[in-house]
């Protein structure tokens, strides 16, 4: 059968020294970013080891058939890699010149560390003589061997890694060194035989019955099997748990596919002239215009970034003798790739006897300050336009730079120093493992992951926890980049800090300290410290770099920004980051705490001079909220919602009052009291309903209590007219809440006109106040051409017209149903966190109806939608006039707003 599509792409020179590369950088969704980055590195001519690329869609079309190979796609990759061969000059396996290889995944989005990766591919026990003949250096032949089959087993096989490690341990303890660099080439052959007996001893031969030989699995010693089985084993990380779980971190789609890099090897462990790294052209950190990373001499690349061994600077390796030409080529090499690629680059290169080869570069992970400042530096220096600027910081990332730092004023002595991998504070339990940092999250407690270093498996345990602190590991280590990705504070690379995860503590030498589970320690990773005990945080303000990209912002989006508060110091916080009004304020949350017994009384009390009385004590108590409110949003709008939840949510739950009833009555309590309790408990019921969410609460509330809205109209009123004969300007607006016909909204919006025209005549003063409605109904949607003739503005409740759209409680949506349709691809995404498309042609409808019953009308989204940035890009489509969303999430809005608008542009 023809291919319809090219499956594999070649990149690198040929044997004349010809640049045969067929991929380039615009191809990421084909080759994925390392295939398309390699290719484009070739095509300008940097130093790139020859080799190929095997699709993202083959990894789909292996993985949509059961893991089976598409037709003609091994022949293809037996083509390719016998052109490499020919390139190279030598063939894999070869007894005499060996040609060794990499396997690699390389998705089409940056996933750091998420898949799989084997190096040295090639060897077995003939070409492993062919090695040592052509390097002359027996000891760099049994350390790439014993390396090759350490990763084989547990990559492609599955086997655990400490089988190998603990091996390694007996071996240097044995032999009284400290360093796997002291083992000789001798204890390093005897480790390959070793490894072998592992791998015997540990893979089943049901498994895979072609690796037995004479009743016993071996080793696999066909390269050809190596490189299949090494090609699967990469496509299948694709679908690894974390894997799986950063893509939904990231929201990264499932269907994408990893390509498979096989790439010829080039070794930085042959001796004191080769190294290997990782670097960024500027600091991931904080952006600042500086050669960054880490290199270790006399190593692969897997030792970097697996923390085992304490790196170098990267700023030091053009000092060291023998290494100092490389040195000074990759620092061109920076300038060459971040001017091609106009972004700050990761890159990773090896050094093999002197020689410099790029084995990667990509745009790289960076916190959110440092994605402002080389944003704004970029600028400067005309590499990208403002828009770009703006367009080129993700939204989401900007909540880092609103978590809390350690307080300037707070006292406390340092315990231990690392490298400030990821800034951020953070304070909380000090927990060993993944799994213990997730139960103290579930349990509501903090805590900080305490690792000698983290690796992929963590990541659930790195999402759980306030922060994360390493003993080993540099700046590039898995620990520093995931938790640059995450926006979590990291310290890694302690020293000093001696773990014991079996015993789940942690000694800091130098002194007499122990940190046990459950120990309450600090961490700044802004500046590397670590602190026993808690130190206070504080919030950081909206300044320097993260104002100046905001402002940039501001002068691009087209839509408002506002936020959801419900009291005076949430308006005023939302106020400072930029909120251009308060888009909803529930006042049901004002009859909370002291008050809840107020309304208590109004709802379970007959008595109407009783009930008069409660109401007039909430109309006090709201004046004052509102006042607090308006005054805090002083010339800005302030949308008050009436009161919308049912009532059953103020009283005490009948559940609990049984369980008290009966516990009264074993332990023969006055039987008045009983009596007394159970009368309560039948009020209660009374007010139950099937589907309380669909029943008496909104605008039902106020047409069958029309005491209760008059009550918070005159509330809003009476303030608004307090500060104006004050001297400011509030500027309330009336919200009707769940309103599914316009005869709802007409009643109730009479009944607020009465009683504002009241306060006004009162009061001695003008007051205009807006009132409109909330449209989170899907009739209240498509009538809104009707409704909106009663209406001065719409703000679309998402969360209430998502679950009246599809149905779903959004109580409950977090229980078996919806994360069992996300995982079965039902459902692309949680449409109570990322508005649903068919609910955002709701929103459209209403937009575009309520215009035509009123052509002033103004509309707004005040769901939690509003700060999701995906949300925002979507809304900016339905023609609303503004989003509203928590504090916290205003400056995010306002980011998205602008990146929204100038792709629509």
């Amino acid at each position: 059968m023809a291919e319809t599509v090219k499956r594999v792409y070649a990149f690198g020179k040929d044997a004349d020294g010809n640049n045969v590369t067929e991929g380039n950088t615009s191809m990421k969704m084909v080759l994925g970013g390392k295939g398309a980055n390699l290719a484009e590195m070739a095509n300008i001519g940097l130093p790139v080891p020859p080799g190929f690329t095997i699709t993202c869609q083959t990894c789909m079309e292996y993985a949509n058939a059961d893991n089976t190979w598409p037709e003609g796609a091994l022949d293809t990759i037996r083509e390719y890699r016998e052109d490499l061969e020919a390139r190279m000059g030598k063939r894999i396996g070869d007894a005499e010149d060996p040609l060794l290889v990499s396997v690699r995944s390389g998705a089409p989005m940056s996933m750091p560390g998420m898949m799989d990766t084997v190096l040295n591919l090639g060897l077995n026990d003939q070409s492993i003589n062919g090695l040592i003949a052509q390097t002359e250096n027996p000891r760099f032949a049994w350390d790439s061997y014993r390396r090759f089959i350490q990763m084989f087993s547990n990559v492609v096989m599955g086997l655990d890694g400490d089988l190998f490690e603990n091996a390694i341990t007996a071996m240097k303890n044995a032999r009284g060194v400290a360093s796997d660099t002291d083992l000789t080439a001798e204890d390093l052959q005897e480790l390959v035989r070793e490894f072998k007996d592992i791998f015997s001893e540990n893979v089943l031969a049901a498994d895979y019955p072609s690796l037995v030989v004479d009743g016993e699995v071996q080793f696999p010693q066909d390269p050809m099997v190596q490189l299949q089985l090494a090609i699967e084993a990469v496509f299948g990380s694709w679908n690894n748990p974390r894997a799986t779980l950063y893509r939904k971190q990231n929201k990264i789609a499932d269907d994408l596919g990893t390509a498979v890099n096989v790439q010829s090897m080039v070794f930085g462990n042959k001796g004191n002239t080769s190294a290997t790294g990782v670097a960024f052209t500027r600091n991931p950190a904080n952006g600042e215009a500086e050669f960054y990373g880490d290199y270790l001499v006399n190593a692969q690349g897997e030792d970097v970034v697996a923390g085992i061994r304490n790196t170098s600077p990267i700023a030091e390796l053009k000092e060291v003798e023998g290494l100092e030409e490389a040195g000074l080529e990759l620092e061109g090499i920076f300038t060459t790739l971040e001017n091609h690629f106009r972004d700050m680059c990761d890159i990773e290169f090896t050094i093999e006897q002197g020689k410099l080869w790029m084995l990667q570069t990509r745009v790289g992970k960076r916190t959110a300050a440092a994605a402002l400042h080389i944003a704004i530096e970029m600028e400067k220096e005309g590499l990208i336009t403002k828009e770009e600027a703006v367009k080129r910081v993700d939204p989401e990332q900007l909540d880092q730079l609103l978590h809390p730092q350690f307080d300037k004023n707070a006292t406390y002595d340092v315990l231990a120093r690392g490298l400030n991998a990821s800034p951020g504070a953070a304070v909380g339990e000090a927990v060993f493992s993944a799994a213990d940092a997730v139960a103290a999250a579930e349990a509501g407690r903090k805590c900080v992951l305490v690792r000698w270093e983290t690796n992929p498996d963590d990541l659930a345990g790195m999402i759980a926890a306030e922060g994360i602190l390493t003993s080993h590991g540099g700046k590039t280590s898995h620990a520093a980049v995931i938790a640059r990705g995450m926006g979590a504070p990291c310290v890694c690379g302690v020293e000093s800090l001696k773990i014991d995860a079996e015993k789940k503590q942690a000694v800091v030498s130098g002194t007499d300290v122990v940190i046990s589970e459950g120990d309450v320690v600090s961490i700044d990773g802004t500046s590397g410290i670590v602190v026993l005990g808690a130190v206070d945080l504080v919030m950081p303000e909206l300044t320097g770099d993260l104002d100046t990209i905001l402002e940039w912002a501001d002068e691009f989006r087209t839509l408002g920004v506002r936020a959801n508060a419900d009291n005076p110091e949430d308006a005023a916080l939302s106020r400072s980051f930029g909120a251009q009004g308060i888009g909803l304020c529930r006042t049901e949350h004002m009859f909370l705490g002291d008050r809840k017994q107020i309304i208590q009384t109004f709802i379970l009390n007959e008595d109407e001079a009783v009930r008069e009385k409660a109401v007039n004590d909430l109309f006090e108590a709201q004046t004052g909220d509102f006042y607090g409110m308006f005054k805090a949003m002083d010339g800005l709008p302030v949308i008050v919602r009436l009161l919308d939840p049912p009532l059953h949510e103020f009283l005490e739950s009948p559940r609990a009052l049984d369980v008290e009833i009966a516990r009264m009555e074993a332990t023969g309590a006055d039987a008045a009291a009983v009596a007394e309790k159970r009368e309560l408990m039948e009020k209660i019921d009374s007010f139950a309903e099937q589907n309380p969410m669909l029943g008496m609460r909104g605008c039902r509330l106020g047409i069958v209590y029309p005491i209760l809205p008059v009550m918070q109209v005159r509330a809003i009123a009476t303030a608004m007219a307090k500060l104006k004969k004050e001297g400011f300007d509030p500027k309330p607006e009336v919200m009707i809440p769940l309103v599914s016909v316009k005869a709802e909204l007409e009643k109730l919006r009479g009944v607020a006109e009465k009683t504002i025209a009241e306060v006004e005549a009162e009061q001695g003063v003008t007051l205009e106040i807006p009132i409109g409605t909330m449209i989170e109904l899907p009739r209240a949607a498509v009538t809104a051409d009707d409704i909106a003739k009663h209406a001065d503005f719409f703000s679309f409740g998402t969360n209430d017209l998502t679950q009246t759209t599809f149905g779903f409680s959004r109580d409950d949506v977090e229980g078996e149903f919806v994360p069992q349709y996300l995982a079965q691809h039902i459902l692309p995404y949680n449409p109570f966190a990322t508005i649903d498309r068919g609910v955002a042609k709701l929103v459209a409808m209403g937009v575009k109806l309520g215009h035509e019953g009123n052509p002033d009308l103004m509309c707004g989204v005040c769901g939690e939608h509003g700060g999701d940035p995906d949300s925002i890009h979507i809304f900016q489509e339905c023609g609303v006039n503004y989003v509203s969303c928590s504090p916290y999430r205003v400056p995010i809005a306002r980011l998205a707003a602008a990146q929204a608008a100038l792709e629509n542009k």
